[in-house]
């Protein structure tokens, strides 16, 4: 052997000095980037930082119906609409505890010379807001003399809690109504055995038979059976309700004293160990 390495290359290769600065300072450069977007962001969030984003509204319920106001306002239309023209002095009488200063005494109420009415019912039939802590009711009165008539009476709470009549009451026409709308089309029950539990449940509720009804009830039903018995006709439609957990039942029914209804019912039901069972009937009576 003379000394010579053998089996060995040796290449020599150029590359541009620019390339090889690069790569020796590429991770300087990357550090100051990142640095300077930190510097950049933290400027950002010092002139103007973000602010919270608030949760979307909720749709406000509507306020709990004021059932005292409501029974003000029946009272006064009671008091108002009754009268004995040979004893004005009542009619004022009456009047006088919720008429108040503004007003006057008998609420503006001049009887005639002859005459008397009654009436023979009063009821809240619509109610609107006028303004904070004033409500304006309109009451339906049945009245021996003049029919059925519509007065709008404002009742106003005031800051102690106490009701007030908030000024002079008004006749006006009936709310607005339309014609009966046709219930909607269901799908029809075709079990036989739903449709035998329901008709079953329906003709020992509609005769006031809790013991006969309890049979075809789930052990955690509630219902209450109507004062007024009657005997079930005809099962006319049987059809489910769109949450599927209830049916709607159509059916005809008469009483003692012969007269016939057509009436509706929805029944929740449920299968229990193989079986259909009712949970509640059109109502439920601890609500």
């Amino acid at each position: 052997m003379n000394g010579r390495p053998t089996g060995q290359t040796v290449t020599i290769a150029t590359r541009p000095l620019w390339r090889l600065r690069l790569a020796r300072d590429l991770p300087r450069y990357l550090l100051y980037a990142l640095c300077a977007a930190g510097l950049i962001a933290s400027a950002r969030f010092a002139i103007a930082p973000p602010r919270p984003v608030a949760p979307a509204a909720r749709p406000s319920a509507p306020p709990p119906a004021d059932l005292a106001a409501e029974g003000f306002a029946s009272l006064f239309a009671r008091r108002y609409l009754t009268w004995d023209a040979s004893q004005p002095q009542v009619s004022e009488q009456l009047l006088a505890p919720l008429s108040g200063p503004g007003v006057e005494p008998d609420a503006g109420f001049r009887l005639p010379a002859t005459g008397k009415q009654r009436v023979a019912w009063a009821e809240v039939v619509q109610a609107r807001q006028a303004s904070p802590g004033e409500h304006v009711y309109t009451v339906a009165a049945q009245t021996d003399t003049a029919g059925l008539v519509y007065l709008t009476v404002g009742v106003v709470r005031e800051a102690n809690g106490s009701l007030a009549l908030a000024g002079y009451p008004a006749f006006v026409g009936a709310p607005a109504a339309g014609p009966a709308q046709a219930p909607a089309r269901l799908v029809e029950v075709t079990d036989a055995a739903l449709v035998a539990v329901v008709e079953r449940a329906l003709r020992n509720y509609l005769a006031a038979s809790p013991e006969e009804l309890a049979a075809d009830l789930t052990s955690h039903a509630r219902v209450a059976v109507p004062d007024i018995r009657l005997t079930l006709e005809s099962l006319q439609r049987l059809g489910w309700a769109t949450d599927r957990r209830s049916v709607l039942a159509l059916v005809e029914a008469q009483d003692s004293r012969g007269a016939r209804y057509t009436l509706a019912y929805e029944l929740d039901v449920a299968e229990v160990d193989g079986r259909w069972e009712v949970s509640a009937v059109q109502m439920d009576p601890d609500g």
